[in-house]
């Protein structure tokens, strides 16, 4: 279950903030700030942070600079995003957790928020298929690369289904999916994925990824 205990919108625009309303109405607990100089100011702990694009300082990848700054703290992702204006890619490589498009509906929207609230990414699937692809090419041009007994002894810890369930995070998969294709249910696929936080040493499903960028490769080290 999430920890998530507030919503935080920094807003830099006259219009209202529609997702704020939306999330409101479904029982989440936001605060809305119109400027970052303001974002010091909100000290409640277990917070998500929704940076829009729009009226933002952006940086050449139509990433705003003050995401790039809060990564380290709190979780962060984008919403009233403009597709042509982003690179979506860096965003994800930086650690966003998703984007929301101007073009989406409500709906989709508030899906996407909701899985993101829940630790999951919440990006367009071809692109995080296209991102491990480039990676684990990457990693298989670099085979002969050192693994040390210490890692060695931390990838032999995970279980045969936990291997195979960061493969399925690794491309995308939601846990429903992944509870959908292992024919387990959606709590079992959560309790699986904490123990996978606690052997990676990884607080959230971005930094699994990072770690399975590194690592995955040597999976059939530990068969």
């Amino acid at each position: 279950m999430s920890n998530i205990q507030q919503l935080v919108f920094l807003h830099q625009i006259a219009a209202p903030c529609h997702l704020a309303i939306l999330a409101e109405s479904i029982g989440l607990k936001t605060h809305i700030i119109d400027h970052p100089s303001k974002l010091e100011q909100n000290n409640v702990e277990n917070s998500f942070y929704l940076i829009a694009q729009q009226g933002a300082a952006l940086d050449n990848k139509g990433i705003p600079l003050v995401a790039s700054r809060l990564l380290s703290h709190v979780p962060v992702a984008l919403y009233q995003v403009d597709k042509d204006t982003i690179d979506a890619e860096s965003a994800l490589m930086l650690g966003i957790r998703g984007l929301l498009y101007t073009d989406q509906g409500m709906d989709l929207m508030l899906s996407g928020l909701s899985k993101m609230i829940e630790d999951e990414l919440w990006f367009d699937r071809l692109l995080m298929s296209n991102v491990i692809r480039q990676l684990v090419n990457k990693l298989d041009a670099q085979n002969d690369s050192y693994i040390g007994s210490d890692t060695l002894a931390m990838l032999q810890t995970l279980t045969k289904r936990e291997r195979t369930i960061i493969q399925f995070v690794s491309s995308g998969a939601r846990n429903k999916e992944i509870a959908h294709r292992l024919c387990i249910s959606e709590h079992t696929v959560k309790a699986h994925i904490s123990s996978i936080f606690r052997k990676t040493q990884s607080r959230n499903r971005v930094e699994l990824l990072r770690w399975a960028q590194t690592y995955q490769s040597h999976f059939d080290l530990c068969s």
